[in-house]
């Protein structure tokens, strides 16, 4: 697996954090009413969740995939901004 297929793997994974989170939030809406706690704990959820991102970074320069410049994005780069290197193919991940 090339690290495009593993950071793509990741935002698939937390879109599907993002509804649970949601879905969580609004049954203890239902459920309990007005639960500020319900969404610190969801938010604090894809938080954790979503530190992993951090590690996808291209073998040759580091650069993060998900960062185009300052912005954090939901997609990952296939081709590396900052040394041109194309990230679906290549060495795969250890």
């Amino acid at each position: 697996m090339t690290v495009y297929e593993a950071a793509r793997r990741h935002a698939l994974f937390m879109a599907g954090a993002l509804v649970v989170a949601i879905l969580f939030v609004l049954t203890v809406e239902r459920f309990l009413g007005h639960s500020t706690i319900a969404f610190g704990i969801a938010i604090l959820g894809l938080i954790l969740a979503n530190a992993r991102m951090l590690s996808f970074n291209c073998p040759v320069c580091g650069k993060n995939l998900f960062f185009r410049g300052v912005f954090v994005v939901l997609w990952p780069n296939r081709t590396c901004t900052k040394c041109g290197t194309n990230l679906d193919e290549g060495r795969p991940l250890q």
